[in-house]
């Protein structure tokens, strides 16, 4: 069955394309706003709680204000609306004072992803808030994309990696230990990246340069939509896609999510 995407505007739900807000508006102007992105499993968002705890957390850093009630209650009947399918839910807080909830189709994601390293330099204001300015990350995609890659990898200037535009990043060293960028390097506080990590026990979390990344035998990324999703290559760095840490991670994740969905019926 096809979805059917919907959006709710301060509470007023519509198809998609009928949903409509004033053009003058910060969000879309200056791109000022927060946002969260909730994967929905049979219609039931997954950690909704500790994603809008981060969307009350960006809004503060933006001194944004935020009601968390109004956007609960609507998020709650645009669920109703949704029905059982899975998709993801968008959440977005604008300036101008738009409570926005979207229902969205999954994108396709591939078995595995390519990588090519694109140098940034995260914004110290903004440095892990969700918000809107997401400009910069789409052009890194870009870029990446220029190259003959699926997608792009953060990296500072001084060559410490951060993470992709919008996921994280693990790797497996040369001795198998598992290791991420620390939270200090300039990345967002990643909620699938923080249920990896509680779930494995034994990430090793760190300012890392590009060239150990490049030395891994197998890396994957993690993010609410793309889940556990394995990396194929770096910068033409061939990676091994079925390596047992990214399949260690895959599993655990899985079950988190199976003992989640156990407990919501």
């Amino acid at each position: 069955m096809p979805l059917r995407e919907i959006i709710s505007v301060n509470g007023r739900i519509t198809p998609a394309e009928e949903a409509v807000m004033p053009v003058r508006d910060d969000g879309l102007y200056r791109g000022d706003g927060v946002f969260e992105v909730v994967r929905l499993y049979e219609g039931r968002p997954f950690a909704l709680g500790e994603h809008l705890d981060r969307l009350e957390r960006s809004a503060a850093r933006i001194e944004l204000p935020v009601d968390r009630a109004k956007i609960e209650a609507e998020v709650a009947h645009l669920l109703v609306a949704h029905g059982a399918q899975d998709a993801e839910l968008r959440i977005v807080v604008t300036r101008g004072g738009r409570r926005i909830a979207a229902i969205e189709e999954l994108p396709p994601l591939a078995p595995s992803v390519a990588l090519a390293s694109v140098r940034y330099a995260p914004t110290v204001i903004l440095t892990g808030a969700k918000t809107l300015s997401y400009g910069a990350n789409m052009e890194a995609t870009r870029l990446a994309v220029a190259r003959a890659a699926s997608g792009a990898l953060l990296v500072r200037p001084d060559g410490v990696v951060l993470a992709p535009p919008t996921s994280t990043i693990f790797w497996a060293s040369g001795d198998g230990r598992l290791r991420t960028p620390a939270l200090g390097a300039g990345i967002l506080d990643s909620i699938t990246r923080r249920k990896v990590i509680e779930t494995l026990g034994d990430v090793e979390e760190g300012e890392y340069q590009l060239d150990e990344l490049l030395g891994a035998s197998e890396a994957f990324l993690a993010s609410s939509v793309r889940e556990v999703q394995p990396v194929s290559s770096i910068d033409g760095v061939e990676l091994d896609r079925h390596g047992a840490r990214t399949q260690e991670a895959r599993a655990a994740f899985d079950g988190t999510i199976a003992d989640w969905r156990a407990n919501q019926s």
